[in-house]
């Protein structure tokens, strides 16, 4: 593998750092300190205007949607960039879970629901959600589901609680995981069905607190109550029993363009920490850098993170050319390994700032909040860690359920 930057890529990545620096970096103090992200919603809509008159506009989706048509690796370099600010995947209209939603409407959505749903996405006229966790079974499990749609002529009638719905306030639409078949096989007992929020029985019971910050808008994960809720057939994406399946499809992807978007928090909180250290005065004429233990953390940061990267591209580019069954392992092997790397380093910056890093007038305190899930949502740390250690120990003749 080549883990050099594709030439074609060091321009458009070259533009992207400038409208992060020039123009969504300035937005964050603001963003932090009130908590809410309507307050600067008006600046945001000016900045993607801005991404889509420079032709940067959803990079991770083919050409003739109206994206960038980057392949998987492009896209992972491009995500380290915009990971460098909470608003920055958001302003280029590749944000989760509305990239992932994209992604499936564009490979299964019949020509309707692409027309409905897909094209106002993707032009950034809506957003939309996901809901697939529940409040009282194992997210760890996502065979096991207690939200049922039931068939009722050409409609589905769902009932159903769901939470940590991101963005489900102010969404136009959400992707539902629902049973359609409880007497089928584990994995295919579950549909995913689009449901507008306009539905009479779509409710949102409250934005989670996370950490003291409940959120709104997209930066918000949502508790929710499907009550009788009735949508047309025609609004399952694939055939019926497929939610799994399809699931599985977002999956792969989407746990590259996390990982990678870790690896710019990685980077902007390991800039931040090696300011901090050459600045923070202890003693007149004596800095923070002097002491081995901040020495130390800066070495450590620098390797893991060049580790994880480096990581993280060879999956991609294993993805991209062998495919995603081809690439488990290592797949399961980035999302643990860079989650925790992404904690040590925010970690270790957070330390290096003292109080100050406890403050919002920081982005850290940010990062610190909403990105110690890493190492939970999109599987936990542990559940990788037990899947690639048992195909390993398979090879050595164990058989481990």
């Amino acid at each position: 593998m080549d883990f050099s930057t594709p030439a074609t890529l060091v321009p458009i990545l070259e533009t992207m750092r400038t409208v992060m620096e020039t123009d969504v970096l300035p937005l964050e103090s603001k963003f932090g300190h009130t908590g809410l992200l309507t307050t600067i919603l008006p600046d945001l809509r000016r900045i993607r205007d801005r991404v889509k008159s420079l032709g940067l506009w959803a990079p991770q989706l083919h050409k003739h949607l109206g994206g960038m048509g980057l392949s998987l690796v492009e896209h992972a370099c491009v995500s380290e960039v915009l990971g460098r600010s909470p608003l920055g995947h958001y302003a280029f209209n590749c944000q989760a879970p509305d990239a992932g939603n994209m992604e499936i409407l564009e490979m299964f959505g019949t020509p309707e629901q692409k027309e409905r749903f897909l094209g106002p996405l993707v032009r950034g006229e809506v957003r939309s959600c996901f809901a697939m966790t529940e409040p009282e079974l194992a997210g760890s499990n996502p065979t096991s589901l207690a939200t049922a749609a039931r068939a009722d002529g050409d409609d589905y009638v769902i009932d159903g609680h769901k939470w940590f719905t991101t963005g489900a306030d102010g969404a136009a639409f959400a992707i539902v995981m629902a049973v359609t078949d409880p007497s089928a096989p584990p994995h295919a007992r579950a549909s995913q069905i689009i449901v507008p929020t306009s539905t009479p029985g779509w409710r949102i019971v409250r934005n989670i607190s996370v950490m003291g910050h409940a959120g709104d808008d997209w930066a918000s994960h949502s508790e929710v109550r499907l009550e009788g809720v009735r949508v047309p057939k025609s609004h399952r994406i694939g055939e019926e029993g497929s939610g799994f399946l399809i699931a599985q499809e977002r999956l792969g992807p989407g746990r590259i363009h996390h990982a990678m978007r870790w690896m710019g928090m990685c980077e902007r909180s390991f800039e931040l920490m090696c300011r901090r250290a050459s600045t923070r005065e202890l003693s007149p004429g004596k800095v923070l850098g002097t002491k081995q233990t901040i020495q130390n953390w800066i070495a450590e940061s620098r390797a893991e993170i060049n580790a994880a990267r480096l990581m993280i591209l060879h999956a991609a580019w294993k993805m991209q050319n062998e495919g995603a069954y081809a690439a488990r392992e290592e797949i399961s092997l980035i999302k643990f390994f860079a989650a925790d790397v992404l904690g040590k380093v925010v970690d270790r910056a957070l330390q290096t700032h003292g109080a100050l890093g406890l403050t919002d007038d920081t982005v850290l305190a940010s990062f610190y909040r909403f990105e110690r899930a890493a190492r939970i949502y999109d599987g936990p740390d542990e559940v990788h860690k037990g899947v690639v250690a048992k195909r390993i120990l398979k090879g050595f003749g164990v058989a481990v359920k």
